[in-house]
């Protein structure tokens, strides 16, 4: 009988250790704080420090903003991936390399997993037909995305996927516009970071619990109960 409570226990670490091994390593990855008004937005200059764990990174004189989920500009809506507020990467009346910036504490040898959306919009007469963000990792680009969806009336989200290794205790991350002059939207939220484990560790590790974890705890959990039950009576 004791086998069985060892094998709940033993499924229960291993899926408890997976969820801390694949927490979220960026904060304020949707953009939530600070909050902006409803239907608006708030726009944060270059060397700001009053946008939730980010730096805004560029040449002086530029911005970004977190806008509200509920605006509405030109016949487009401008809806968050995530929650109620998504980051534009062109700020206002600011359109060239600015952008955002965190640091993450890293583990040397580990595989990252980053994930993100870039929002576009090919609505109205002033957002372009395209939204390209370029990622920098310790101030080198490396990594460039562009997100070519159609949609005249709001944003259309997609995903993307980079994986790297880290070289140092820390890495710095950062997300800077790609768009030209002319095109005065780029929408950046729900960002994510995963450690995924040093590099010879099964090409990296995985960020969802494996199939036979799940079954191994489901296994113990039902011999656990039918030894309780056993005992009851």
């Amino acid at each position: 009988m004791r086998k069985f409570v060892f094998g709940a226990l033993a499924g229960a670490t291993l899926l408890a250790s997976t969820a801390v091994a694949n927490a979220n390593l960026v904060a304020n990855g949707d953009f939530e704080t600070p909050v902006v008004p409803v239907g608006n937005f708030t726009i944060f200059s270059v060397g700001s420090a009053s946008l939730t764990s980010w730096s805004v990174v560029g040449p002086a004189g530029t911005n970004v903003a977190i806008v509200s989920g509920s605006f509405v500009q030109n016949g487009v809506t401008f809806n968050a991936q995530s929650g109620a507020q998504w980051l534009d990467l062109t700020g206002f009346n600011s359109n060239t390399t600015e952008g955002v910036a965190q640091t993450i504490a890293t583990t040397i040898g580990d595989q990252y997993q980053l994930t993100y959306f870039i929002g576009n919009t090919t609505g109205g007469s002033i957002f372009g037909t395209t939204s390209t963000v370029n990622v920098t990792l310790n101030g080198s680009q490396t990594f460039s995305h562009t997100n070519s969806s159609v949609n005249a009336t709001g944003l259309t989200w997609q995903m993307f996927t980079d994986t790297f290794v880290a070289t140092g205790t820390s890495t710095t991350i950062g997300f800077l516009n790609g768009d030209p002059s002319n095109d005065n939207s780029n929408g950046l939220d729900n960002i994510g970071l995963i450690d995924q484990g040093p590099t010879g560790n099964n090409g990296g590790g995985t960020s969802v619990p494996e199939p036979a974890s799940l079954t191994l705890l489901g296994a113990g959990l039902i011999g656990l109960g039918w030894f309780r039950r056993r005992r009851s009576r």
